[in-house]
């Protein structure tokens, strides 16, 4: 029986939620949504260094990108309190205890995993997260928050976003380590549509995509206003046509997606690096 996300008792059902939404209601939007998320995290130079650091996106941005998603997909679909669910959690912590990471900056990156697919739905989204979905996915982002470790989380849907636009605007600033992690990862979601050699024509695209804060971060050129209309349109209309057909009621698995990482198949443990 499909689940009334709109309706359900985010307290008791916010797992429940959270997997609909994401597999069945708005698969491509929070997919995406989460893609931009993690790129906003670039803007942020303590983070960006950590990550230019490590070596994994520049030498192998495909396989960062599988991983991280790969991870954060097994909560969702299998639970947060499942076997695999944990198994994820615990090799994400695993990887980041290699680090000195401040609190802060972990806390950022759960506030973009929660208010990014949130404010993509009320631009693009052929509906809105209401609230009692937006409750849920908060909720959900909080218990997955605390199983990773992370202090000092807020209590509340609106305590979180003010920290999240506080800290942006506290942190957001260029630096070297910002363009690079970025200008790998916009290829990298340029070559899901595009051939390689058509990908430097397709940055604009993504530059179109971003507010002046992110841009600056990286300073990267802005986008020509015809190209950011064209793409608003299109994405405004996208919406409007999916509002009036038939809605999906499959479950639509990031897990079971063929992987170029992975032609052979994977354990969780091979997941990310140590």
């Amino acid at each position: 029986m499909t689940l009334d996300t709109q309706t359900a008792d985010p307290s008791q059902r916010y797992e429940a939620i959270v997997r609909q939404l994401s597999m069945v209601t708005f698969p491509w939007d929070i997919e995406k949504s989460l893609e931009f998320a993690l790129y906003r995290t670039y803007a942020v130079p303590a983070i960006s260094k950590v990550l230019l650091h490590s070596g994994q996106f520049l030498k192998a941005t495909q396989k960062r990108y599988d991983d991280t998603e790969l991870l954060l997909a097994y909560p969702v679909e299998h639970g947060l309190n499942s076997d695999t669910g944990q198994q994820a959690i615990e090799r994400i912590n695993a990887m980041h205890h290699r680090y000195r990471i401040n609190n802060d900056l972990y806390l950022y990156v759960l506030s973009t995993f929660v208010f990014e697919p949130i404010r993509w739905l009320e631009r693009f989204g052929w509906r809105p997260m209401n609230d009692n979905e937006q409750q849920a996915w908060f909720l959900y982002y909080r218990a997955l928050g605390e199983k990773m470790k992370i202090q000092e989380i807020p209590e509340t849907l609106e305590a979180f976003e003010a920290f999240n636009r506080r800290f942006e605007q506290e942190r957001f600033e260029y630096h070297i380590a910002n363009t690079r992690i970025a200008s790998v990862t916009r290829d990298l979601l340029l070559s899901f549509y595009l051939p390689r050699w058509a990908i430097p024509a397709g940055r604009p695209a993504i530059y179109a995509m971003l507010d002046d804060g992110l841009r600056e971060a990286f300073q990267y050129p802005k986008a020509p206003k015809a190209l950011e209309t064209f793409l608003n349109t299109s994405l405004t209309l996208r919406a409007r046509l999916l509002r009036w057909l038939p809605k999906n009621k499959k479950e639509k698995s990031i897990l079971k997606r063929k992987r170029k990482t992975y032609p052979m198949g994977y354990a969780i443990d091979d997941l990310g690096s140590l």
